[in-house]
């Protein structure tokens, strides 16, 4: 697509992003594509508090796979599992102080557990902080104040103790012109057994063959690590998602590890 060659957009100064953060490579696609002169706003909050906790704004350049500052009335911080504030390291995404605009009870949840149980339960390393929203994604505040969204912590891939986000690994992947979408999960098994399968959705025309095989594996452990690298890659027709865009890594996770009764929320 060439949509700056294609009509005029010499009046555009802004395109939106929302349902997951956007790829580094697609800030790059929007300059030299768009328009050198249109920021590109990735957020990142949205459907539970009809609203947003970070993204791009006016005079606050934004970097290629970054959300460029919290918004106003956003307490959002990076914690340690010890709930320690971080800065410039990977840690739980967490609100501290009541938003102006989020919610304060789910339909048919009279005694309020659901609601609990979705954003104020989690156990850190010494106990429940009852009053802190934690959203369940990786997040990286650096020191300029911006934001990195490494993908969901509640589904973390946890491998040999080494805790990775999915979205840096479909950054890599998805950045491959054979692979239109990846999908990984990390799934325990028996004994301490864990199986991480990275699932590829690929172009017209393409096969797995051995040879692309090789090529996502290499790209993951030249990029990343040799952690990253999955345990197998298979094709695959398509990938769930919410109507909000977002993978649904939880519960196929569940899925494949024989759980029987499984939400979609």
């Amino acid at each position: 697509l060439h949509p700056g060659v294609e009509h005029d957009l010499s009046r555009l100064r802004t395109v939106g992003s929302t349902g997951s953060p956007l790829p580094a490579d697609l800030f790059d696609w929007v300059k030299t594509e768009v328009g050198g002169v249109v920021e590109v706003s990735s957020i990142s909050g949205g459907t539970d508090v009809v609203s947003a906790f970070a993204g791009g704004t006016a005079g606050v350049p934004a970097r290629p796979g970054e959300l460029a500052t919290r918004y106003l009335g956003v307490d959002l911080h990076s914690w340690s599992p010890a709930r320690e504030p971080l800065v410039g390291e990977v840690g739980e995404l967490v609100i501290t102080t009541p938003m102006p605009s989020m919610p304060i009870g789910f339909w048919g949840d009279a005694d309020g557990s659901r609601y609990r149980a979705a954003y104020f339960d989690h156990e850190w390393s010494d106990g429940p902080a009852p009053g802190v929203w934690r959203h369940g994604d990786w997040v990286t505040v650096t020191e300029r104040g911006s934001l990195i969204i490494h993908g969901r912590s509640d589904a973390t891939l946890n491998r040999n103790g080494i805790r990775m986000g999915s979205a840096d690994i479909y950054e890599v992947v998805e950045g491959l012109a054979e692979v239109t979408e990846a999908f990984v999960v990390g799934v325990d098994g028996p004994d301490g057994a864990y199986w991480m399968p990275l699932f590829v959705v690929l172009a017209a025309g393409r096969e797995l063959d051995d040879a692309l095989t090789g090529e996502i594996r290499a790209a993951i452990r030249t990029r990343l690590s040799p952690r990253h690298v999955p345990d197998d890659v298979i094709a695959a027709p398509g990938v769930p998602h919410t109507r909000t865009g977002k993978k649904l890594e939880v519960p196929v996770t569940a899925i494949l590890a024989g759980h029987s009764e499984v939400s979609l929320d």
